[in-house]
């Protein structure tokens, strides 16, 4: 009975937690379909030079009321600083955990792959190619402008006028549906969509523009969609384990696709979805150091100047002012990397308070996830959290201000 009492009381604080703008989603790594990523057998190797760090401690050991239950610190080529506290259902699930809007930035580094690769020209294509857009305000716009949350749709979707980043909106602001959860075309098939007019461009968060972009990067790679996934994560970031994006449909799709004979009860409940092959949403699921391993790949990248290096430096060179009117947190107080930075690009934040001279690259998801890689310093910070009542500015930003 107490276990389930512990559950029950996380599954609250997921669904209750921390009033950030980014919207949370259920743990539930195995609910959804896949787009899965084996582990590599010449998996990146981590070098440690641990030293115990009193402030990360306080806070792991406080992990009740900080929510934060794993804390990362890589510099000089060595994990310095390693504490977690995970919850045996996370534990059990071989520490994997959700990326929430960290995915967002996860979809355009895999985007940045496809430019590379020849799937798509450049991050200035315009974007009339693609069928499921048509009608939509989103027909005919530059790529560049879908990646910095300009695409000029906040009168329907986003966090400058609704307060949410998923919840497509009806006339009278109320809700009608929550993009993460329906594949691409149907969303664009709404009539609150359909015959949609373009307003001001301005920076509007919104996790229907991500899921355009990894759906129109499916789109464009084909039947090589996998094979780049495969190509990011399994060759080039070198992840241990499995890592996946989820789908927008339920695990029970490939169930519907090959029932026979049986309940056709269960199939009239559970089988009214047929979606094509692009059903991308940017839910990413990875475990702790795998996680790092992407950062390290991304300074990686950025350092030796790759292809996808000169990707992310071009972003960051179109980056935009997020024109935000405070920088004190949240309704409670608290902070993380996309509170305290004043530009965006590309779907990464940058340009943190305090540090704007540095080249910092911030992704950030809800209750204070968050990959944090400084550039100039070779220093990356990988915090994974149940609710953001940590103690950010200690633990994250006064660390990057460290010499």
């Amino acid at each position: 009975m107490k276990k389930y009492l512990v559950l029950i009381s996380f599954s609250f604080l997921f669904i209750f937690s921390s009033l950030a703008k980014h919207q949370n989603e259920p743990y539930e790594p195995n609910g959804w379909d896949k787009f899965l990523v084996k582990g590599s057998e010449n998996y990146y190797k981590f070098q440690s030079e641990l030293v115990e760090d009193k402030d990360v401690k306080k806070e792991i050991d406080n992990s009740q009321k900080t929510g934060l239950i794993s804390y990362l610190l890589f510099e000089d080529d060595k994990i310095k600083i390693d504490e977690e506290s995970l919850p045996n259902y996370i534990r059990s699930n071989n520490g994997i955990m959700p990326s929430h809007s960290v995915g967002k930035s996860l979809v355009s580094y895999v985007l940045g792959h496809a430019i590379c690769e020849g799937y798509i020209d450049s991050i200035e294509v315009i974007l009339d190619d693609w069928s499921v857009l048509d009608g939509t305000l989103y027909k005919g716009q530059k790529l560049i402008d879908i990646l910095n949350m300009r695409a000029g749709d906040q009168k329907i979707i986003g966090e400058r006028n609704f307060n949410s980043d998923n919840g497509i909106q009806d006339k009278t602001g109320k809700r009608k549906l929550n993009v993460n959860t329906f594949p691409i075309e149907e969303v664009m098939k709404l009539k609150t969509l359909q015959n949609s007019k373009k307003s001001k461009a301005v920076y509007n968060y919104n996790a229907l523009a991500t899921n355009l972009l990894m759906n129109y990067t499916i789109f464009k790679t084909g039947d090589d969609w996998e094979k780049l996934l495969h190509k990011v994560f399994n060759e080039n970031v070198k992840v241990k384990d499995k890592v996946w994006f989820h789908k927008t449909v339920k695990t029970n799709y490939e169930k519907c696709k090959s029932f026979d004979k049986g309940d056709m009860n269960w199939y009239s409940n559970n089988c009214d979805v047929k979606p094509g092959k692009e059903v991308g949403r940017y839910s990413f699921y990875a475990n702790r150091y795998d996680y790092l391993r992407i950062g390290k790949r991304v300074l990686d990248d950025w350092n030796n100047d790759t292809c996808v290096g000169k990707y992310l430096k071009t972003i960051y060179k179109q980056r935009i002012n997020k024109n935000k009117k405070s920088y004190d947190g949240d309704r409670m107080g608290q902070f993380d990397v996309a509170m305290y930075t004043k530009k965006y690009g590309g779907q990464f934040h940058f340009d943190i308070i305090g540090l704007s001279k540095r080249k910092i690259l911030g992704m950030s998801g809800f209750g204070g996830q968050n990959i944090v890689i400084d550039f100039d310093k070779g220093r990356i910070i990988v915090v994974h959290s149940l609710d953001r009542h940590y103690n950010w500015k200690k633990i994250v930003h006064k660390k990057l201000k460290q010499k």
